[in-house]
């Protein structure tokens, strides 16, 4: 097997590997925010379930990294190596410095940056005009239906204020294009659906969480509060568990499309159709970055964004993990920290605005924008200073 590939093959694996120790996160901040296992105990159950994840769902996300992204006719080994150089770095660099990013959008932005120093922008599978127009119409359409369903709701309680029009449009888009997918009137692939779904995970998990935990607190709200702490406290083991599983289905398949690509590539196989030996080793590199933890980010997510209460933590990992599973049957690579993210500001908004730390929000938005155009310059960077001083390699 070529050096090349061997170092690619490793640099995927150390890839997920730190994608389990930024994002592990994702999958154990509610459960050590209620205290609903020691943090041990949660680090264990998420790396249990990030290893089975991948094998529970398709695996249409490693198609969709690839060969969804950039043209497959420009995919070499040593451009995925420096499109995998890229991503690594940037994941590492923001899980030293606490901050929870998407690592899919990490890789997605590597690939971008190595396709187009390599081929320039003809690299890139861009979306068609018709299909940007048909995202615009249902987008549309969903904002107008959500800005006046809102409109009239709170015009009957008698609390209109014209900020009810923007947040009842920007709800409307978050259902009306997933629903639209899910209905097969949409389809999206590549780099499109990434993009759209950068503001529709987070924004999906948010109000899948408010009025997940909304329905939950009005059910248990006579519940005597010791007892209602106990039985979410056991219920959380089973959200994190789904959450974690919808995490390991989505991320792990990151370095499973690089590694298939590297292999098709190579020469290695005839098709695109991922191994079972490079599902199983993809999933073990992201289940112990989680077991070791990136306690940093953890301590972020779990009290730094808003206080949550067991049965809120319930909440937000149900409806993440339910996110996720939906994006993994879909194929589409959504980043796990903004889905976990929007449904922990979700069940934190359900006690009011103020009840949210925006501060701490706004410094996690910012890194989200920035990751895609980050990692895609600092791996172009990376090919051209690789072809610079290996020449005919690259």
């Amino acid at each position: 097997m070529d050096p090349i590939i061997i170092l690619g093959i490793l640099l995927a694996l150390l890839f997920n590997f730190a994608n389990g120790l930024n994002d592990a996160a994702n999958s154990i901040a509610t459960i050590i925010a209620t205290k609903a296992l020691t943090p041990l105990q949660a680090v264990l159950l998420a790396g249990v379930f990030n290893l089975l994840g991948p094998l529970l769902f398709t695996t249409a996300i490693a198609a969709t990294i690839g060969r969804g992204i950039v043209d497959p006719v420009f995919l070499t080994p040593e451009l995925i190596l420096m499109a995998m150089v890229g991503a690594v770095i940037w994941v590492l660099a923001t899980s030293y410095l606490g901050i929870p990013v998407s690592s899919s959008h990490a890789l997605i932005g590597g690939l971008l940056g190595a396709g187009i120093a390599a081929a320039g922008m003809g690299a890139v599978f861009w979306p068609s005009l018709a299909v940007i127009k048909d995202v615009a119409a249902y987008g549309l359409a969903g904002a107008v239906l959500g800005a006046v369903t809102a409109a009239v709701v709170a015009s009957w309680q008698g609390e209109f204020k014209p900020w009810n029009l923007l947040v009842g449009g920007l709800f409307g888009v978050t259902v009306a294009i997933p629903l639209a997918i899910a209905t097969g009137f949409l389809k999206i692939s590549g780099i499109l659906a990434v993009l759209i779904f950068i503001v529709i995970s987070p924004t999906l998990g948010l109000i899948s969480a408010f009025a997940f935990g909304t329905l939950v607190a009005y059910i248990f709200r006579n519940y005597p509060p010791r007892r209602l702490t106990t039985l979410f406290r056991n219920l959380q083991v089973f959200s994190g568990s789904l959450q974690a599983a919808g995490h390991g289905g989505n991320d792990a398949q990151n370095a499973m499309g690089i590694i298939t690509a590297m292999l098709l590539a190579g020469g290695l196989i005839s098709e695109f159709a991922v191994p079972l030996w490079v599902i199983l080793a993809s999933s073990l590199a992201i289940s112990v970055g989680t077991l070791l933890g990136g306690w940093r980010v953890i301590d972020k997510m779990a009290n730094r964004i808003t206080r949550i209460r067991p049965y809120q933590g319930f909440a937000a990992s149900t409806a993440a993990g339910g996110v996720l599973s939906m994006m993994n049957v879909f194929g589409v690579p959504v980043s796990t920290t903004h889905a976990i993210t929007g449904a922990i500001m979700g069940v934190g908004a359900t006690r009011g605005y103020s009840a949210v730390k925006w501060g701490v929000v706004r410094e996690i938005l910012i890194a989200w924008i920035l990751t895609i155009p980050a990692a895609a310059v600092v791996s172009g960077i990376c090919f051209l200073i690789a072809q610079a001083l290996f020449g005919g390699a690259f």
